[in-house]
């Protein structure tokens, strides 16, 4: 439908959205590949990574939820092995298209880091040396082999140079990382992070492109991820690659005077929001998915709560007694809709997806919704290589989930 409004409703910034980040493509006809694997990054942007794998591993969902089953291995041999895809800080730690290279070297370059990351390479920069020659002629090197490195110059009996405690080497080569001096791949089956120089993960006809002044890369990154949002607020924009908002604000301004974004009001938003002029408003969105705590679509929870009147917080952190739906619970999407949430756990011994606890938001309608959720349910089962799904009696989904699956 065009857009030729100035003001949106709040269903219909929630369709935008959810057609800018692949929810109204349809599932490919046969086994997804590259092909489809790059349409999705091309939609999102880029795909976060996490360490906890209770269900598997985080980045994998995203595709799942907007491609259904693939071959897993598929996905790590394109991600790590195709010279198409780099792990960097985007939006947390993150795998992006090389094409974001350039876009990102003024991060790369301000060496504003937390902790002592920073600290240590001018407290220590021989150590910070030892270890960039260190990959530069053992890479793919862990950071365990880093360390026992670090114990056998302390022993002696490797090249001479100054001693390092774990902690700082970590700290070290994590410095290494942020500047871009080392990149990483990721061991599919474990997920261990073997540090590699960027020439191993960057082509070199991308490291040879002119880095852009530092407002012309983070406009370009605020234009991707308005592309990526549809629409959104100088917030949502912002966060998406972590910029800085007062900066972004001032560069959303100089884009909307350049006609690049156009400054539309959203029902029931307190601020201006901002419409991409390639956002396309379907008149519906027909998908349902089980969605990674850390999907694009829904990590900036102000505005999921915005756009889908549905308030999300992960609980990983917080105490058992004290959670409300659960350790790793997965919202799901169904016509265009949050209608409930499941707490998920792969039981890898039995061969089980435990259905922990299920939630119902008070969109959520049996009829339509129910028995949507339990194939999407057994997908996920059979996509994980386990045999069967249980639910817990946990939830005022509960009983119902256990009758739909049995």
């Amino acid at each position: 439908m065009p857009l030729t409004s100035d003001t949106l409703r709040r269903s219909e910034a929630r369709r935008i959205a959810l057609e800018a980040q692949g929810f109204n493509d349809p599932r490919p006809a046969g086994r997804p590949d590259r092909r489809h694997f790059r349409r999705v990054l091309d939609r999102v942007g880029l795909v976060q990574i996490d360490s906890v794998n209770v269900l598997t591993r985080s980045h994998e969902l995203p595709f799942l939820a907007r491609l259904g089953p693939y071959d897993r291995t598929a996905l790590s041999a394109w991600l790590w092995g195709s010279g198409e895809v780099f792990e960097y800080w985007g939006h947390e730690a993150s795998l992006l298209p090389v094409s974001v290279h350039p876009l990102l070297r003024w991060r790369m370059a301000n060496g504003r880091m937390w902790g002592g990351m920073a600290s240590v390479s001018k407290r220590r920069p021989e150590l910070v040396e030892q270890l960039l020659k260190a990959v530069a002629e053992r890479g793919p090197v862990t950071l365990d082999q880093l360390e026992h490195l670090g114990d056998a110059i302390k022993r002696g009996a490797a090249a001479p140079g100054a001693m390092w405690n774990w902690s700082d080497a970590k700290k070290a080569v994590e410095w290494l990382f942020w500047r871009n001096q080392v990149s990483a791949v990721r061991n599919p089956r474990t997920f261990a992070r073997y540090y590699v120089t960027p020439e191993h993960t960057v082509p070199a006809s991308v490291l040879s492109v002119p880095t852009p002044a530092d407002d012309d890369a983070m406009k370009t990154l605020l234009l991707s991820a308005a592309r990526s949002h549809g629409v959104g607020t100088a917030r949502h924009l912002a966060d998406y690659y972590r910029l800085n908002i007062v900066t972004a604000r001032r560069l959303v301004a100089e884009l909307v005077g350049d006609g690049a974004l156009r400054p539309v009001s959203v029902e029931g938003w307190r601020h201006p929001a901002f419409l991409h002029p390639d956002a396309v408003l379907p008149r519906w969105v027909r998908s349902s998915a089980l969605l990674s705590p850390f999907d694009s679509l829904i990590w900036e929870r102000e505005r999921t709560e915005a756009l889908f009147d549905f308030r999300y917080r992960i609980e990983i952190y917080v105490p058992a007694a004290q959670r409300v739906h659960g350790y790793y619970v997965l919202p799901f999407l169904h016509d265009g809709e949050l209608v409930a949430r499941v707490d998920l756990k792969a039981d890898r011994q039995l061969g089980v997806l435990r259905v922990r606890s299920a939630h119902g938001e008070t969109s959520f309608d049996p009829d339509r919704s129910l028995p949507v959720l339990a194939d999407r349910l057994r997908e996920l089962a059979t996509f994980l290589g386990l045999a069967d799904v249980h639910a817990e009696p946990s939830g005022d989904l509960a009983s119902a989930v256990r009758a739909a699956l049995s």
